[in-house]
C-alpha cells in the first residue's frame, strides 16, 4: 500500500503524532522492565487474577475455598462483587485482601513510571481499560491513591468517566480539528484490543459543549474476534462491514457524519499509519511493512457523505486517555493508565489558548515519536 497515497487522501495530521489539538502526548507505550520483566505485567488484569488465586491457596488446602474449584481467572468481575458486599465473610476477606495487593503493585509501578523523565510533574492520573469497569477496581484504584498520598507523591489518580467500552470511542473526537465539528455532529470510532474490535457512531454534541464534554456514544458494535480467529485480510474487512453498517445508520438517523474516522490500535504507531511494535495480541501480523490499517480501510470507504475519508490512527492508551481533556482543564500534566492485558499509558501536557496558540495550532506536527 502506497503511504503517498494515505497521506494525500488523510491531509489533516500524522498518525501517531505527539502534537495533538489540544495536547502534547510527552509519553505513550512507555516499557520499563525489572528484573522479571515488564513493569506493567504487574498490574494487569492478568496480575490480579494471579493474586486472587495466592489468596485462596491457603483455602483449598483445607477445602474451605469459598469460590470451589472455578478457575480464578474464570471468575467474573460482578460475582468478584458481589462477594465484597455478600454474606461470606470469608470469601470478601480473599477479595479484599486481593484488591490490596493489587493496589501496592498499582501503586509501585506507577511511582516508577512517575521517577522517569517523561512523567515527571505529573499531577493527576486517570485509570481505565476493563478492570476499572468493576467495584473491586475502583477500590484497588482509590486505595492505590491513598498509598501514593501516604508516600508523598501529590497525584491524584481518578477513575476515567466515560465507561471503558465508550472511552477509546469518545476519545477518538480528539484525534480530529476542532473545525471538523463545525459542519458536522457525528464521527466514526474504532477501538482495537487484543479480544475485541469495537465501532462506534459518537455524537460531538459539540453545540451544548465546544470543549466536547457533553460528547457521547449513539450505537456502537462489537466483535470479538478472538472467538472467531480470523486472518488479517478476514479482520479488515469485518472491521470495513462494521462501519459501513454505523455509516448507513447515521445516514437513516439524520446524523451530519464527518468523513473522518478515528482509530485506536496497540502499539507504537508511526506516521504513516504503520505499527512498529505492540500489536501481537491482534490477528494476524499488523506489524508487516507490508500492512497498513489506516489505507486499507480508505480502499475501502473512500467517501463518507461524498467527501474523501480522512482517517487518523493512535495508541489506545492514548485515544482512550484523551476521553478526559475536557476534564483536565484544572491541571497541566497528567496522564492515564489502561488495565487490560498489559497496561497501557500516556502522559499529556495540555495546551494552554492563552497567548493565541491554542487549540489546533500546528497540530499536523508530529516530532520525534517518544513512546
Amino acid at each position: 500500500m502506497a503511504t503517498d497515497e494515505l497521506v494525500a487522501t488523510t491531509g489533516i495530521a500524522q498518525h501517531g503524532a505527539i502534537r495533538l489539538p489540544s495536547v502534547d502526548v510527552d509519553s505513550f507505550n512507555l516499557e520499563i522492565k525489572d528484573e522479571d520483566g515488564f513493569l506493567g505485567d504487574r498490574a494487569s488484569k492478568g496480575a490480579f487474577r494471579a493474586i486472587l488465586d495466592h489468596w485462596r491457596k491457603p483455602l483449598r488446602k483445607t477445602g474451605e475455598d469459598p469460590f470451589g474449584d472455578e478457575p480464578s481467572e474464570k471468575i467474573s468481575k460482578k460475582v468478584l462483587d458481589d462477594m465484597l458486599v455478600g454474606d461470606d465473610t470469608e470469601a470478601s476477606a480473599v477479595v479484599h485482601s486481593a484488591i490490596e495487593e493489587f493496589a501496592q503493585e498499582l501503586a509501585y509501578v506507577t511511582q516508577r513510571f512517575l521517577k522517569t523523565k517523561a512523567w515527571a510533574k505529573t499531577e493527576r492520573i486517570v485509570v481505565g481499560g476493563g478492570f476499572r469497569d468493576s467495584r473491586l477496581g475502583e477500590l484497588a484504584i482509590a486505595r492505590a491513591d491513598i498509598i501514593l498520598k501516604s508516600e508523598d507523591f501529590k497525584i491524584d489518580m481518578v477513575p476515567v468517566r466515560a465507561h471503558p467500552d465508550e472511552a477509546g470511542l469518545i476519545g477518538a473526537l480528539h484525534l480530529a480539528p476542532s473545525w471538523i465539528f463545525e459542519a458536522h455532529d457525528t464521527i466514526l470510532a474504532v477501538d482495537i484490543g487484543g479480544t475485541n474490535i469495537r465501532c462506534g457512531l459518537v455524537e460531538t454534541r459539540w453545540k451544548k459543549a465546544k470543549d466536547l464534554s457533553k460528547a457521547a456514544v449513539w450505537k456502537s458494535e462489537l466483535w470479538r474476534h478472538a472467538d472467531d480467529e480470523p486472518t488479517r485480510e478476514g479482520a479488515v474487512k469485518r472491521l470495513i462491514k462494521m462501519l459501513k453498517g454505523l455509516i448507513t445508520q447515521g445516514e437513516d438517523e439524520g446524523f451530519k457524519l464527518a468523513p473522518f474516522i478515528g482509530i485506536a490500535c496497540p502499539g507504537v504507531i508511526n506516521n504513516d499509519g504503520s505499527i512498529e511494535k505492540g500489536a501481537q495480541n491482534l490477528p494476524g501480523n499488523w506489524e508487516s511493512s507490508k500492512f497498513n490499517l489506516p489505507a486499507s480501510l480508505i480502499e475501502g470507504i473512500p467517501e463518507i457523505g461524498g467527501h474523501d475519508t480522512a482517517i487518523l490512527m493512535h495508541n489506545d492508551g492514548v485515544v482512550q486517555g484523551l476521553s478526559e481533556v475536557p476534564f483536565m482543564q484544572d491541571v497541566e500534566r497528567w496522564g492515564v493508565l489502561t488495565i487490560g492485558t498489559g497496561l497501557g499509558n500516556a502522559r499529556f501536557t495540555n495546551r494552554r489558548k492563552d497567548s493565541g496558540n491554542g487549540k489546533d495550532r500546528d497540530s499536523t506536527e508530529n516530532g520525534k515519536k517518544k513512546g
